[in-house]
């Protein structure tokens, strides 16, 4: 049974995942420093990100003869 490709190229996946680490590194960091809660959109923005790749991985594991939820 053959996988379907994800919606995301290798290239887009690997800034995705960079995207995500150095997003949620910079979270922790920033809410020690500022005393704002401005750390929270680094916190969101990797959630965001996070929730791509998982959607990419879902699509990726879906074999390619099931047929899409409509």
């Amino acid at each position: 049974m053959h996988q379907a490709p994800g919606f995301l190229s290798a290239r887009q996946r690997r800034w995705a995942w960079l995207g995500f680490l150095l997003t949620a590194l910079q979270a922790p960091v920033s809410a020690r420093l500022v005393e704002d809660g401005s750390w929270l959109f680094s916190l969101c923005v990797s959630l965001m990100v996070a929730t791509v790749i998982l959607a990419d991985d879902a699509t990726r594991r879906r074999p390619v003869d099931a047929n899409p939820v409509e």
